[in-house]
């Protein structure tokens, strides 16, 4: 069924910057074995870090001065023992935590998706199918990035700055005093670039979604472009919408740039003052040339780490605003939903629906009512075809059926249950839609057919596809119903789609049967194989038929004729045409003629 599109949103306002990372640990806090090794590992690898300008230190001062060799070998010796620590510390760190990143996203991919997949279909129909897989993957790979490299960082950085500035005022507290003083110089920059960085990193992952939803349409509606030889414009389309991802991830690379670079240039600044001071005083003998050495790699390990503290921030506002982008998704509630407490349909359903008195608006056009006081009664068992112009809301009342929207007005019921008092899947599982345009999935002819019931055996498939008068067309396929359909059923003619959307309806069996025009895309020969298929999986079913063909309007029990949402004739065939009103003017245009 066709729903009303609309055009994309603008995009959201940008949201706190590290705050909607804090919505990653639940996600985090599922792998606590392998978060609490990364910690473990990261201590291991920091300490080992800070141990080894004591060593160098040691190494000077003891191995040198004392001029024996057994004493250069032994700080020699200490110096390897540490550096071999750092290393199998440093290896671990690495291991616990690209894991954890690869399992955290992958965990929360997952959860988006089944998230995406459960929205109602005003959400979809509001947003951008390639705009969604925009943030389910460019969002969630700079979330692997954060957990599997950036947090490590930061928090090694953390850590070892705090350790090397407690070991530079246990080394020399004058000296440190000095290099404390760099520290506000360092971080200035950082605040002060973090709301532009975080705006900008909000655009520019705005802008490659931009250019994802662009190429997705595109690729999704190549016959279109090749029949129109528009692939000279659509190239166009997409370099532009890539030259202006571009030029804005450029305006946030210079930014992050900058903030580096100043606050690199200030920490090491800093650092070359006070050890000027350091080197006058070893020369003065207020120093051993050791401490001073221990000294400056306790200053490059501090100052490396504020360095790479400010390159991490720049990289934790991207992350943030692709954490943003997808919390956005995760908040967002279906519409339709299952009550606390749902009843269950009455067993066996029996198929009797009730439309009372309902209207529908389209939230697209609220001021356009899709069905306005629609009241329809289908017996069970009872064949009604829908007829109308379009835009009469015939595929309206399907989606009130499906309970794809809720009217806003009036109830619609199934055996005397209101639809909203019903868990959808279980509501769903009573109907079976064959629409004007299937969806094949790239995947075997098999698994489309099973997909109307996936615990059908083999034995069923192939009952079902005999049913649909698909076997010919399967017996010709080169691995038959193993056979790949391709994107969309590529490898299928129109007519072939619609005996395989046939053969998944009549497996799944269900009491209540949609038919969208499902004999539309059939030649006369096939259409009137599968008229009787039609006809055996009508049978004790109760049908909703929307209909142009005069063979389906024929066999019909009723006709309910619909115009701007509402009813304006129903009979039969024959009475209908006699009224000579809306029917019979569609009847001599479409049928007829």
């Amino acid at each position: 069924m066709n729903q009303p599109a609309d055009a994309a949103p603008a995009p959201p306002p940008a949201k706190a910057p590290i705050g909607s990372l804090r919505t990653l640990w639940p996600f985090v806090s599922r792998h606590r074995g392998l978060f609490t090794a990364w910690l473990v590992a990261l201590a291991c690898s920091s300490a080992a870090t800070l141990t080894l300008p004591k060593a160098f230190g040691t190494m000077i001062d003891q191995g040198f001065a004392q001029g024996g060799g057994a004493a250069i070998d032994r700080a020699f010796l200490l110096l390897f023992v540490v550096a071999v620590a750092l290393a199998l510390a440093t290896a671990a760190r690495f291991y616990f935590v690209s894991l954890l990143g690869e399992k955290v996203v992958a965990d929360l991919r997952e959860r988006l998706y089944g998230h995406l997949v459960g929205l109602d279909l005003g959400f979809h129909d509001r947003n951008r199918s390639g705009e969604l897989v925009s943030r389910l993957t460019a969002d969630a790979e700079l979330l692997r990035s954060v957990i599997g490299s950036t947090m490590s960082v930061a928090l090694r950085s953390v850590v070892t700055f705090l350790g090397s500035l407690t070991m530079l005022f246990v080394t020399s507290p004058r000296l440190a005093a000095f290099a404390l003083l760099g520290i506000p110089l360092a971080v200035l920059p950082i605040v002060l670039g973090a709301r532009r960085l975080q705006k900008i990193s909000r655009a520019s992952q705005d802008r490659v979604a931009d250019a994802n939803a662009l190429a997705a349409e595109t690729l999704g509606a190549v016959p279109t472009v090749q029949a129109h030889a528009r692939e000279p414009y659509e190239r166009g389309r997409f370099a532009s919408a890539l030259q202006t991802a571009v030029a804005t991830a450029g305006r946030r690379i210079r930014a992050q740039a900058w903030v580096t670079a100043i606050a690199i240039v200030l920490v090491f600044g800093a650092i070359t003052l006070v050890l000027w001071s350091g080197a006058h005083d070893v020369a003065s003998g207020r120093m051993t040339a050791g401490t001073l050495g221990q000294f400056v790699l306790y200053a490059l390990i501090g100052g490396g780490s504020v360095g790479a503290l400010a390159e991490v921030w720049n990289e934790l506002q991207r992350a943030a605003g692709g954490m943003g982008r997808i919390s956005e998704l995760l908040e967002e509630t279906p519409a339709i939903s299952a009550p606390a407490a749902p009843t269950g349909l009455p067993a066996p359903v029996r198929g009797d629906i009730v439309l009372d008195h309902v209207t529908f608006h389209y939230p697209q056009r609220p001021d356009a009512p899709a069905l306005e006081d629609f009241s329809l009664h289908v017996q069970p068992g009872e064949t009604v075809a829908l007829v109308g112009p379009s835009g009469a809301g015939k595929s309206t009342v399907f989606s009130m059926l499906l309970r794809f929207h809720d009217p806003q007005a009036g109830q619609v019921k199934v055996d005397n249950v209101d639809l909203r008092q019903l868990d959808p899947a279980a509501l769903r599982e009573a109907i079976a839609l064959v629409p004007q345009h299937p969806t094949i999935f790239a995947t075997n002819a098999r698994d489309n057919i099973r997909y109307g019931r996936l615990d059908a055996s083999d034995a069923e498939v192939d009952a079902a596809v005999r049913a649909a008068h698909a076997a010919d067309f399967v017996a010709a396929l080169p691995e038959r119903l193993d056979t790949q359909l391709g994107e969309r059923g590529a490898r299928l003619s129109g007519g072939q789609q619609q005996r395989i959307a046939i053969a998944r309806a009549l497996l799944k069996d269900a009491p209540i049967l949609l038919l969208d025009e499902a004999t539309s895309a059939l030649d006369a020969q096939s259409e009137r194989a599968v008229q009787q298929a039609l006809e055996t999986l009508m049978e004790g079913r109760t049908t909703l038929v929307i209909a142009h063909r005069l063979a389906t309007v024929l066999k019909a029990d009723r006709i309910v004729v619909m115009d701007h949402g509402r009813i304006v004739a129903e009979g039969r065939h024959e009475q209908l045409l006699a009224q000579d009103g809306l029917y019979a003017e569609l009847a001599r245009l479409q049928f007829i003629d």
